[in-house]
Parts: C-alpha cells; structure tokens; sequence
C-alpha cells in the first residue's frame, strides 16, 4: 500500500469493521474527499481483489489490500458526487460487479428519529422495516430497525449469503435507530436482521415493520413493495360513515380465513383472491353486513388461531401475498361488505425471531416478568411506557386503516392490558404508583391509540374486546372514557348462553340471566357476540348448547338467534353457527357445509338469512341500539313461564315492532300480553314456521287490541305463542276506539251493506227510530 494512501487508513476503524463491531461503517467505508480526489473504501470478506469503476468516464482503478480480509482502499482522481461500482473478485467464485450502499446519506432525518423517540412517529412504517427505492438514480432498499442496545446491526440475505460482515448499518444519532440503503436488493428478497451484542453474541431477528414474512416454518422477512395496488373501493371508503354510524344495521360474520373453506390437498390454504369471492357470496346470501377475520398478521402457529403475532405488519403469507390481501378487501368493498380485523397488541410471543429480547435486552417487553409475562398463556406483554413501543402498536393500527382500508379493528384482550393482575395469583404481580391494579401505562396507550386513529379515520371503527365492567370504555376521552367506538358484550354472553344450556325446566330458576343485560345495556356501546371463543375448548358449538332432543335443540337455537336479533346491540356471529354446526370448531378443518344437505341445518340457514332481513328492514332493530328510547319491556317478570316481551322503537311511532321470546318448549294458546296502544298487531315474523323446521304454530290473522288491562296497560291481545319461540308483530295505531276483535266477515258484511242502497236506507231508518231528538 503508498505512502499516501496508508496515512489515510483509520486503523482502528478498519478493525472494527473487519471484526464487525462498527455501529457507523459510513464514517469509514463509502467515498470521502481528500486532496488529489476522493478516498474510497470497502469491505467485501474474502475478496482477493477489487477494482472501482466510474459509471460516466469508465475510467477503471484497481484498489489496494488494507487488511487481508477483505478490506481495500484506493484514490481515484474523480471529485464531488459522481456514481461508481465494485468489481469483486472472490476465490473459486465468479467476478461480481455490486454498488456500494455507503456512498448514500441517511434515509431518516433526525427530525424522523426524534418524533420516534418520542412516540408521535405515527406513521413509522414509512420509515422503519424495508422500503424499495430509488436513490440517486440507483434502485435498491432502504433499511432501518430500532435497536438501542445492540453493539451491531447489519442486514443479512440472499443477497449477502446471509454474511453479517457484508452490509453492517450506522446508527443514526443516539436514536437507536440503524439505518443502510443497500442497491441490487429488490422485492421478494428474504432478509433478516443480524445483531451483535457487547459480549459477542451474534443473532438473526425478523423485521419487526416488515411488510412480508416467509410461511412457516420459515422465519425470514420478505421485501414488499405495497405502494402501488390499484384500488377501486374509493366510493366505499368515502361513504363508509353511511355503513357504519350507530344508526345503521351491523351484523358481523366472524371467519378464521383459513378454516372457512379449505382445498382438498391436506395442509394447504385457498388464497385471499379465492376466499374473497366465496366468503363474500355467502355473506350477500345471507344479509351479513361486515366480516371480522381473525388475525391475519404473520404467526408462527396455526393453532394460536394468529393471536400470537410474530409480523404485525405482514399479512401471513399462508393465504396470498400483501397484494393478494388487498384484492380481498377491494373485492369486498366493492360489494358493500366490511371487513373488521382482530389485532393483538395485548402481548407477544417469545418465538426467538420475533420481538423478545429483541436487542439483547427486554426491548418490547419488560425486564420484570412480574410486569412483563402472562403465566396462563406463556407470552409476552409490551412495555406501554416506552415511547417507540407504544409507537409500535398506534402506527400499526393506522397502518392497516391506511394501507388495506379496513373497516374496522378488534382489539383482542383489552381488559388483561388494563389490570396488572389480570390472569395473575398474588405476588405475580406489581401494583401502579398508587397501589392499585390498574396499568397506567395501557390505560395512555389506548387513550391516545383512539385519539390519534380516529382524527385520521374518523369513520373506521375501534372495537374492545374488554370483558370485565371496566367503565366508560365507549366513553368519550373529554369525559375520560377510553375512546372506542364498540365494546364486545361478554356479560350478556356468558349470562344468555348460561341460561340457553339449561332445560327449559330449571330455567325459570335463573329468569334474571335472560333480563340483567337491558339493566346495563346503556353504559356501553355493545355489540352482541357468539364469538369462536364460544364454541372450542369443551364449551360445544352453538348448538350443541342447547338441551332437549334434535328437533327441540334447533328450536331453541331458532329463539336464541331471534332474541340476540332483537336485543339492542350490534351483532356477531361465528362461521358455522349459522348452520348448525354440532362439533366444536377447529382450525384443521373446514366449515361442515356438507350438513346442508340435511334439511334441518338447511331450515336453520334459511332462518337466519329470513332473520336478517328483518333485522336490516325494520329500523326499530338497529336505529336507537344505544339509546335507551329504542327499547321498553311489556312483560320481563313471567319466569314461571320464560316468555319475555318488549318493544323496538325508532323515533317513529309507527316503526314501533312488538317481540315475544319463549324459552319454554310448551306451546301457549290465546295467551294474553299488554300492548302499547289501541290499534292492529300484525305477525311479520315466526320462528316457529314450518318452512324453519318448526310445527307452524303461528298467527295468521291480524289482531286488534281490546280495552282489557294487562301488564300494567289497558290494551291487549290475545296470541298464540309458540315453544321455542320468537314472534315479531308490526303495530298499527288506530285513532278511534274499536271494542272488541271484529271478525273478517263483519268488516266484509258492512262493507257490502254500504255498497247496498236498500241496506243502507233500512239501517239509517232504524238509526233515526232510536236515537233521540236534539235539542
């Protein structure tokens, strides 16, 4: 090596390169102006030797050998900013000609990096993970990962043969932040991150913002570019405060998309484009307003169903591309359908390529695990206190309300983020600053989680599944309510499907169950769930809940459908449930769609579709679900009999409906209920109808109200109720008082008499015989 150019070498440097230990390689390697031209250096291990090729002159200069490893070092003559390239030669391989990423300046400013630190970074996934670029005319991707404690951070892939000493990154400031723009990497490029620790540990971690991971067992992250996919939803998007205000039906098909249908080929999944067209046919069929996918973020596990996410940011690769994904939601969209996704930022797995002791430290999670692990389900729980953690999550949920339009998201698990000791015995936990339960930390989390979201998607809702009596989780944050739009209603699950599995018999022991939900129904905004989590695990499907014999289990299906139709609330419902399913629901297998071959399960789905269109009909069912003028009992006290009935209002009082639920399996004929006024009480709805499966025990005839007292009103009516059963009748008022139930041929006699001139002079004659002269 000359005189000159072994003065310029930083020796120190250079070694620390060559062992990989260098936290800011651009400070050393890439070019530098020195008199006489420009010092370019480069470490390229193994190389035996290296020349430099300039892009505009050709001029081509052989580079000196600094260290034996690999290093090398030349001047060339060339000055300011000019484009170049390495001709590498390796033993026993063939020449290669590759970019040098070091030449480029930082693809985040400190301004960036700052809000980072900070927690305001909302938008970090533009900046953090792998971004295909374009960089002074050179195409490749801009890499960066949060990693304060790690001594080094380098990309390693197909394109470096997984060699950690290849492409090490600066580190940005005192960010934490690593950061390289590597030419030549390209989309659908597997990589991952190889970090070295102070005492010498070298380890791979997926991306944690990566927007592509490999399918199982597979664990490497993939480059995507998820920046230029065609949509035409913008219509739905626009008008998505149509679909989804509070006062508009919703009714959501819960699917696990890779058990709804499945192929033939054993341990394969259809595609997101194949699922879109037959999940969406199915949904239109039978009146569903939105769909909620269970987790479709990359996990490693089938059997976590997804709750335990490994690449927030990745659609799993076990169904399609990120591409694949989106066509899904456009199809969807564009076809009025919804689609609301469950999100996990509750916890984490400890799978060693994902975020656990992320930089050799407790980076995501906390160090205690007292504070920092869940014992029952063997995961993780983040660290809400740091800035870049929180970070993490709140631009996540934007990243999927940005990027795949969806419509909505399910927060899974949100009472065991707001309680320390949630799932913990005593002395597994630590309490707060005050000494209470309560987690802080979450509580800022999902507060400014809600806020920040719904300034930029003021349309798109945040759904909590929160299952203790936590208050104001619907609440408005300037009433210091937690900010969410819907809250999943746990108690009047638990309470109803508690009550459901009993025989009619000991049913009337635990009336309160079947009633206690309308005491609270207005502290929230609730939506009514039978959710997966229902119908795994020894709980039994829907179905399968229900007592009594075949016949009589598809009864009180029929009124458990009928009454959660009716109840105020939105409404959920498991995939499989709407048919029958008898077997508890598992991800290894597909949906028994061969059971509508059978007419019973046939019945049940006609059913439900009949069901939602009265439900999407009828404005009573839906307009005023979270206010409490939408709703009034007639009769919530007959627990001898299990028989409730209410009103459905809107702010019409024509649109009011009448409902009747019987939960006994006894028929009751003539049977007397209240009303709210004098007029006609038409049947527009029977669960008891044959073409259901039931014996047609119905009320054909229109009734008119008779001045007789009963539950505590002065008009009444007499119906047949039905075992099992749930009746809905239209009300007509009427302005004159009628007595009594006048028969079709009376109304049909007087209507003829008026049309008969004889008639009627006879009948005005005998009017004038009897009636008094006015005086």
């Amino acid at each position: 090596m000359n005189k000159k150019l072994y003065k310029m070498m930083n020796w120190a440097d250079i070694e620390a390169v060559v062992y990989s230990e260098a936290d800011n390689p651009h400070d050393i390697m890439g070019c530098k102006g020195v008199a006489g031209g420009t010092l370019i250096q480069t470490f390229q291990p193994g190389a035996k030797k290296i020349k430099v090729k300039i892009e505009k002159s050709k001029m081509v200069y052989e580079m000196e050998e600094a260290d034996e490893a690999g290093y090398f070092a030349v001047i060339v003559k060339e000055k300011g900013k000019f484009s170049y390239s390495f001709l590498v030669e390796k033993e026993g391989e063939k020449p290669y000609e590759v970019k040098d990423p070091y030449c480029f300046t930082p693809t985040l400013t400190k301004k960036e990096t700052e809000k980072l630190n900070e927690g305001i970074l909302y938008n970090s996934y533009e900046y953090l993970g792998a971004h295909v670029r374009k960089i002074d005319g050179v195409k490749g991707v801009a890499f960066a990962v949060w990693a304060p404690n790690a001594l080094r951070v380098s990309v390693v892939g197909d394109f470096n043969q997984w060699d950690g000493r290849v492409n090490p990154m600066r580190r940005l400031w005192d960010s934490g932040v690593f950061e390289i723009f590597i030419p030549g990497v390209k989309k659908g490029d597997l990589y991952k991150y190889e970090l070295k620790l102070k005492t010498g540990l070298c380890y791979l971690k997926a991306d944690p913002y990566a927007f592509g991971m490999e399918l199982r067992p597979g664990t490497a992250s993939i480059v995507r570019d998820i920046s230029n996919y065609p949509w035409k939803d913008k219509d739905w998007c626009d008008n998505r405060e149509q679909y989804q205000s509070f006062d508009k039906p919703m009714s959501i098909y819960e699917v696990h998309l890779g058990s709804f249908m499945k192929p033939e080929e054993e341990g394969s999944f259809l595609n997101y484009r194949e699922i879109a067209k037959k999940l969406c046919d199915y949904v239109k069929e039978i009146g569903y307003t939105h769909v909620e996918l269970m987790p479709i973020m990359e996990h490693p596990l089938d059997e976590s169903w997804g709750y335990q996410v490994i690449g927030y940011y990745a659609p799993t690769r076990r169904y399609g591309t990120p591409e694949d994904f989106m066509y899904f939601m456009n199809y969807m969209h564009e076809r009025g359908i919804g689609v609301i996704i469950d999100w996990v930022p509750a916890h984490f797995p400890r799978d060693t390529q994902g975020l656990s002791n992320f930089d050799g430290t407790c980076l995501y999670e906390h160090l205690d695990e007292r504070q920092g692990s869940h014992p029952h389900w063997g995961t993780l729980i983040y660290n809400y206190g740091r800035p870049e953690v929180s970070n993490y999550l709140l631009s996540n949920a934007l990243f999927w309300a940005n990027m795949y339009h969806v419509d909505g998201i399910r927060m899974d698990a949100v009472a065991s983020m707001l309680y320390l000791d949630y799932g913990k015995s005593d002395g597994e936990w630590i309490a707060n600053m005050y000494g209470g339960k309560e987690n802080l930390e979450a509580m800022e989390f999902l507060k400014h989680l809600n806020s920040v979201f719904h300034k930029e998607n003021p349309h798109t809702l945040l759904i909590a599944e929160e299952s203790t009596a936590w208050p104001k989780v619907t609440g408005q944050l300037k009433e210091d309510g937690l900010g969410f739009d819907y809250k999943w209603n746990m108690g009047w699950m638990n309470d109803f499907t508690g009550y459901m599995k009993l025989d009619p018999y000991f049913r009337t022991y635990h009336y309160g169950e079947l009633t206690f939900s309308m005491i609270y129904a207005y502290s929230e905004k609730f939506i009514l769930v039978f959710s997966h989590d229902e119908v795994v695990h020894g709980k039994a499907s829907m179905i399968g809940k229900m007592p009594g014999t075949k016949k009589e289990k598809f009864g009180h299906l029929r009124s458990a459908y009928g009454y959660m139709m009716a109840h105020p609330g939105k409404k959920l419902l498991f995939m499989g449930q709407d048919i029958g399913e008898f077997d508890e629901w598992s991800e290894k297998r597909s949906v028994q769609w061969e059971l509508l071959e059978h007419e019973e399960h046939k019945q049940l789905k006609e059913y439900v579709k009949d069901l939602h269109t009265l439900y999407k009909s009828n404005p009573a069912f839906y307009e005023l679900d979270h206010d409490s003028d939408g709703f009034e009992w007639i009769n919530n006290i007959s627990a001898n009999e299990n028989i409730v009935v209410f009103l459905r209002k809107t702010k019409r009082e024509e649109d009011a409906l009448l409902v009747v639920c019987n939960f006994e399996n006894i028929p009751r004929e003539d049977y007397k209920i209240g009303v709210p006024g004098p007029g006609k009480y038409k049947e527009i709805f029977n669960s008891d109808a044959e073409k259901y499966g039931g014996d047609g025990f119905i009320n054909p005839r229109l009734k008119q109200s008779k001045k007789d007292e009963c539950d505590d009103r002065p008009d009444s009516i007499r119906i047949k109720v039905p075992p099992m059963g749930m009746t809905v009748f239209s009300y007509t008022q009427v302005n004159e008082e009628v007595k009594g139930n006048k028969s079709a041929k009376e109304k049909k006699e007087n209507a003829g008499q008026g049309k008969n001139p004889l008639a009627l002079k006879e009948k005005l004659s005998k009017k004038f015989e009897t009636e008094e002269p006015k005086i």
